[in-house]
């Protein structure tokens, strides 16, 4: 995927809103590659978190219209979310059957073409890392990459990369002079969907990823889900208290480590939003 590539850009809902510095920093990486990212007008949710659980149909029918509006551009479709990624992919899969192409077409009210090529921004990126115009090498950092478990499963419907021991973000991690430590805990789940219901389970799940990072040496955690970000940076306080365990190891969007390496500023990319400070990290290896 060459720089100077055009994408209809879908952000999702939280890259609006709790992840804007996810968006922020994947604008700025993008602008400074020459990559085009051209947001979907008019988009809606994909309804990752319930609407398949209520109707298979409405689950399906959200992201076809997203779809839908990319193929209307003529462009591959570009998303950042893990888990608008894990719904569009399945949405196409699923709208290969004659039928319920027909039958979502009815519910949004259109004809659809299903031919909207899906691809997550980490695969866009990844393709770019021998041309990443370096200004600030990340030597020193070791950072632990974790890809959660919806952006590599199921393989024969998303097709990115190997769903047991990933490597695009780690590419990318050590293209920018950084270190990508090897750990077991890639693709383990975060708890996400557990995080009202039982939030038990979720801060069990997380502390666990967590504390496998931190034993394998990392200095960082480099995620591409804002839910799989929120659950990682936002409870290591609450994991203090349950478990009487100081994590205090700073999750950060792998654009964001991009950006730094690019010459970006830590204001620029907006990494005082997180909860777990990642400058004082970052200001111990001379890197802000």
């Amino acid at each position: 995927m060459p720089a100077g590539s055009s994408y209809a850009y879908y952000p999702g809902c939280t890259l609006h809103s709790t992840a804007r510095e996810y968006d922020v920093s994947l604008r700025l990486v993008c602008q400074k590659l020459g990559i085009e990212l051209r947001e979907l007008k008019d988009w809606a949710c994909c309804g990752a978190s319930s609407a398949h659980a209520e109707s298979r149909l409405l689950g399906i029918a959200l992201p076809a219209r997203t779809l839908q509006a990319a193929e209307e551009m003529g462009l591959p479709l570009g998303v950042a979310c893990a888990m608008c990624f894990s719904r569009l992919k399945l949405a196409s899969h699923e709208l290969a059957d004659g039928d319920t192409l027909d039958q979502v077409g009815r519910i949004i009210g259109r004809g659809l073409g299903n031919k909207a090529t899906v691809v997550h921004m980490l695969q866009v990126l990844d393709g770019e890392r021998e041309a990443l115009p370096i200004k600030r090498t990340l030597e020193g950092l070791k950072v632990a990459s974790y890809y959660g478990c919806l952006l590599v499963r199921p393989r024969d419907i998303v097709g990115f990369d190997d769903e047991e021991n990933p490597q695009m973000m780690d590419r990318l991690v050590e293209a920018t002079g950084a270190h990508a430590v090897p750990w077991g805990f890639k693709t383990e789940c975060c708890g996400a969907g557990f995080s009202v219901p039982r939030a038990d389970i979720q801060l069990k799940l997380s502390h666990r990823i967590l504390s496998q990072a931190k034993a394998a040496g990392a200095d960082c955690v480099s995620v591409a889900c804002p839910l799989c970000h929120s659950n990682l940076d936002s409870y290591q306080q609450v994991m203090r208290r349950e478990y009487e365990h100081e994590i205090g190891l700073p999750v950060l969007y792998f654009t964001q480590l991009l950006g730094l390496a690019l010459g970006f500023e830590p204001r620029e990319l907006l990494l005082k939003r997180h909860i777990t400070d990642p400058l004082p990290v970052l200001k111990a290896r001379g890197l802000a």
